[in-house]
């Protein structure tokens, strides 16, 4: 099911002996637009701490109870590599986390790229040049950029609960389309630019303003997607 990432957030992370916080933000990679890590705020456990927990370690969610259930004990969580999530996190970091709890590396191994083909600036930092991974909590509010001018600002990310991808972006159009919100795909993201905080996209501002409206209240269902799709004339990514 389409999930908004940030509907998820605090959500309590129960692990096999215990609750040890709440979800506080996902990692998600730049290229292929899939999240890597749940960010898990230990709170008053590990005071001050935030750790790091891959996709394969997280069980089936319990929905009514809002619960993410992970297939780590509180020890194994507790005398984990420590990761400063407020830096960027090297691969060296990530195989450090990897190696310590034995999970299978999904670099070069599985995850095939949502968008491959867009150009993104050249990172400025040797912090930047270390990671591929990006917040959700980093790149809300990013501008977003159509071919002839900007249409608004990315609001949230609508991921794949079960295979963990990002499928769509959500986009507040502010001013321009007062009370409207839009969805796009990643795959259709023909620019990055982490230094001025924008996402380009190969689309006209007209053409979005005429696109289905997302409704936040809704669920995005595969009828809906059928539509999305369609109105712009492009490829199915389940087909």
């Amino acid at each position: 099911m389409l999930r908004s990432s940030k509907s998820l957030f605090g959500y309590p992370i129960e692990a096999l002996d215990g609750e040890i916080g709440s979800a506080h933000d996902f990692l998600f990679d730049e290229e292929g637009w899939y999240v890597r890590y749940l960010v898990v705020d230990t709170r008053k456990w590990l005071p001050g701490r935030k750790v790091l927990v891959a996709p394969e370690a997280i069980g089936s969610p319990r929905w009514e109870e809002k619960i993410f259930p992970v297939s780590l004990s509180r020890e194994q969580i507790e005398k984990s590599p420590l990761i400063d999530t407020d830096k960027p996190v090297s691969r060296e970091m990530e195989m450090e986390l990897y190696a310590y709890y034995s999970w299978q590396p999904y670099w070069g191994l599985y995850g095939a790229p949502i968008m491959s083909s867009a150009p993104i600036q050249k990172p400025t930092s040797e912090e930047e040049v270390q990671t591929k991974l990006r917040s959700v909590r980093e790149v809300t509010g990013y501008h977003i950029i159509a071919e002839d001018g900007e249409i608004g600002h990315l609001e949230d990310l609508i991921v794949d609960d079960k295979e963990w991808a990002v499928r769509y972006l959500i986009v507040k159009t502010r001013n321009w389309l007062p009370g409207k919100t839009v969805i796009l795909s990643p795959a259709w993201v023909t620019g990055i630019a982490w230094s001025t905080k924008t996402f380009r996209f190969d689309l006209q501002r007209e053409h979005i303003k005429n696109a289905p409206e997302y409704n936040p209240e809704m669920p995005v269902n595969r009828e809906y997607e059928e539509r999305l799709y369609d109105f712009y004339g492009r490829p199915h990514y389940w087909a």
